[in-house]
């Protein structure tokens, strides 16, 4: 096939082999762990955010985390703006590429969120296609997200999942044919390939398949499972890496930011002291 146009916001990183931390935002109003104060979601933000820049990343995505059990869809006027609020400060405190993911997946929310706050990049589990997972259908929305996107005129990057971890295709969807779905009809900056759940590994023969099916300028990105023992591994089969768990309290989702483990991962791949 052809080569298409570069998108918008595609050379958000250039080369470099990005390594992207996440932050995990506490539960948000409306959500049934609310605890009750926005203070508190965003201080926590802001302090992980600083510690992720500290230890050395490229750049922090924020998801709305704690707002289990997601909706599968469109979320909340309450999440959307709570998430604003949040992601402007994180934006304004650090000198690094912000980024939305709006759970479970809602790309028009995390799309209108960076426009607003001036991140410039964002996540979404589900771009082309669709899943099975415990939302219940997870559909994409692509058409939407792109026009959408082209009628702001903003530059913000759109990175999707390939097969989403934490769900299941439809009987018939290979691997291969959702990320030449997600690629060439989806016209995603970059593709995301996850292991089974949250902090489960992925399988180097996974990001192989993809890369086989794809141009040499897709961008392919490990989104889950990534440690400091396999980081280089990692580094020199994908474009960038999404790392959550490893950089937590205890290798957990949700455990909170350390500068140590954060340290020690971009140690591991020849970066940082």
């Amino acid at each position: 096939m052809a080569r298409r146009d570069v998108p918008v916001g595609f050379d958000l990183w250039g080369q470099e082999k990005p390594v992207v931390g996440v932050v995990h935002l506490r539960p948000l109003p409306g959500s049934p762990r609310w605890g009750g104060s926005m203070d508190d979601v965003g201080a926590r933000a802001v302090a992980e955010a600083g510690k992720l820049q500290e230890g050395g990343v490229d750049g922090v995505l924020v998801e709305n985390f704690g707002d289990a059990p997601f909706y599968p869809g469109p979320v909340p006027p309450e999440t959307v703006a709570a998430m604003a609020v949040v992601v402007r400060e994180v934006v304004r405190q650090v000198a690094l590429p912000v980024g939305v993911n709006v759970l479970r997946n809602d790309a028009a929310a995390a799309l209108a969120v960076a426009v607003a706050t001036g991140a410039r990049f964002m996540r979404v589990n589900v771009h082309t296609g669709s899943m099975f997972a415990d939302q219940g259908f997870l559909e994409g929305r692509a058409h939407e997200t792109l026009r959408q996107r082209r009628s702001m005129g903003v530059p913000v990057a759109i990175l999707a999942d390939v097969l989403v971890k934490h769900a299941s295709p439809p009987p018939g969807v290979t691997l291969e044919g959702a990320a030449r779905d997600t690629w060439h009809r989806g016209l995603v900056d970059g593709l995301v390939v996850t292991g089974s759940a949250t902090g489960e590994p992925v399988a180097l023969e996974e990001i192989r398949r993809v890369q086989k099916a794809l141009p040499e300028e897709a961008r392919i990105w490990v989104g889950s499972g990534a440690t400091p023992g396999t980081a280089r591994k990692l580094q020199k089969e994908a474009f960038g890496m999404i790392v959550g768990s490893a950089f937590q309290a205890g290798g957990l989702a949700g455990g909170g930011v350390e500068v140590e483990r954060v340290r020690a991962f971009m140690k591991a791949l020849g970066r940082g002291g």
